[in-house]
């Protein structure tokens, strides 16, 4: 009886955790360049009794690198990624690597996020503007030119968030490594005046999310019943 309480409780817990990941999707249904995250979880089995028992691990975390649709929003310091690459930005924990193109420039002429946080170009160097020539042009391939003038290109990099990766802010991961540019690849570019979606389906989780505390519902029924059964055994026998 208290095996089954035990895997019961395993059980209730890897809900929660599944349950906390699904609510963060829906919350950033609508954030920009979100990436949807899931837990995927493994039996245990333990040999506490003279018989296995499986228990649900704790899980481990993955992300869905499905990239977003396209939003137009026609503002020149808006842009996203086209193909399978990141910005990078500088924050105080080290290079963040997000798909919100979500920019503008501040009066030294310095392109960084709405956050403040410098956007990098190939070589990790903080890009820097004209302040005085007005909007960038950006082309296909993430190079600036204002007035003409070639002043820089907007860092693409290679980055796949794994299960150990770090989220940062709303968007964005801390690479556990120093990530590599792309480049010479024309499947990747910058797409100026878009921004990227959330790929969070906001229905399906929504879906998911009922699911999940329906289950973890049953699993406290299961265990008030087994718990009111103990009982009821220990008062039999004791009488």
């Amino acid at each position: 009886m208290q095996t089954g309480l035990y895997v019961a409780l395993s059980s209730q817990m890897a809900l929660e955790r599944r349950l906390t990941t699904l609510a963060d999707n829906v919350a950033n249904a609508g954030t920009v360049g979100f990436r949807a995250g899931g837990i995927t979880f493994d039996d245990v089995m333990s040999g506490l009794t003279d018989k296995s028992v499986s228990f649900v691990s704790a899980g481990d975390d993955f992300y869905d690198t499905r990239a977003g649709g396209l939003q137009e929003t026609g503002n020149p310091f808006d842009f996203a990624v086209q193909g399978d690459a990141w910005f990078a930005v500088e924050t105080q924990a080290g290079p963040m690597m997000t798909r919100d193109g979500r920019f503008t420039m501040l009066e030294t002429g310095e392109l960084v996020t709405l956050e403040g946080h410098p956007v990098l170009d190939a070589g990790g160097a903080p890009l820097v503007l004209d302040p005085q020539a007005g909007p960038p042009e950006a082309g296909a391939d993430g190079t600036l030119r204002q007035n003409g003038q070639l002043l820089g290109a907007i860092g693409l990099f290679a980055f796949t968030p794994g299960p150990n990766t770090q989220r940062y802010g709303n968007s964005g991961f801390l690479p556990r490594m120093q990530p590599q540019p792309v480049v010479d690849q024309p499947d990747v570019g910058v797409a100026q005046g878009f921004l990227e979606d959330s790929n969070v389906n906001a229905v399906q989780e929504m879906m998911r999310l009922i699911q999940v505390q329906r289950a973890f519902e049953q699993v406290t029924t299961l265990m008030r019943d087994s718990d009111t059964s103990m009982k009821d055994a220990i008062k039999t026998m004791g009488s």
